[in-house]
C-alpha cells in the first residue's frame, strides 16, 4: 500500500474517517499540509475561547486522538500512515494557543507548525521514532506544536511581526 493511499473501508468508519481529517489525510500528496489546512476553520470557531476552555478542548481532542490514530493504524496495518492527519490537527490547534486576532498569525502559525513537523528537530525526531501506537503518532506532532507555539510567541514579542491580519 503507498503511504498515501487509503483503502475504500476508511470512508465507512466515523472512527477513520475523523482520523484522516474528514478526508483531508487523503490528498495524493502533502496529505499532513492538507490535514493542517483543515484545522484552520477549527480554530477560527475556538479563537474566541477562554484560555481554559480552549486547551480543555485541545486536550481532550489529543486523548480522542491518541485512540482515533491507534484503531486507524491498526486498521490500516502501518504506524503512522500519512493520511493519518487528526495529529496535524491538534498540533496546529496547540500552536496557535494564545496567538493574536489576525490572519497573518494564522498563517504564521500554520508554516511554523508545518515546518517543524516535517523537520522534526531534536528531540521531535527520537520520539517520532521510538513511540509507537496513537500516542505515538500524537506525541510528535504535538511537540511539533509546542515548538511552533514558542517561535510565534518569540515573533510576536519581538514585535518583528506586527499589526492587524
Amino acid at each position: 500500500m503507498k503511504r498515501n493511499r487509503l483503502p475504500a473501508t476508511v470512508w465507512r468508519s466515523p472512527v477513520h474517517l475523523l482520523s484522516i481529517g474528514l478526508g483531508s489525510g487523503a490528498m495524493p500528496f502533502a496529505p499532513g499540509t492538507f490535514g493542517t489546512l483543515a484545522a484552520v476553520p477549527l480554530y477560527l470557531v475556538m479563537q474566541p475561547m477562554s484560555l481554559a476552555w480552549y486547551l480543555l478542548v485541545v486536550l481532550l481532542l489529543f486523548i480522542a486522538g491518541v485512540w482515533l490514530c491507534g484503531e486507524t493504524a491498526r486498521h490500516l496495518g502501518v504506524h503512522d500512515h500519512g493520511g493519518i492527519v487528526w495529529d496535524e490537527v491538534v498540533g496546529y490547534l496547540l500552536t496557535m494557543t494564545l496567538a493574536p486576532p489576525g490572519w497573518i498569525w494564522v498563517a504564521l502559525g500554520f508554516v511554523l507548525f508545518r515546518l517543524f513537523d516535517i523537520v522534526k528537530p531534536w528531540p521531535i525526531r527520537q520520539f517520532d521514532r521510538r513511540l509507537v501506537g496513537g500516542f505515538g503518532i500524537m506525541f510528535d506532532d504535538v511537540l511539533a506544536g509546542v515548538y511552533a507555539l514558542v517561535s510565534l510567541y518569540l515573533l510576536q514579542w519581538s514585535g518583528l511581526v506586527s499589526g492587524p491580519g
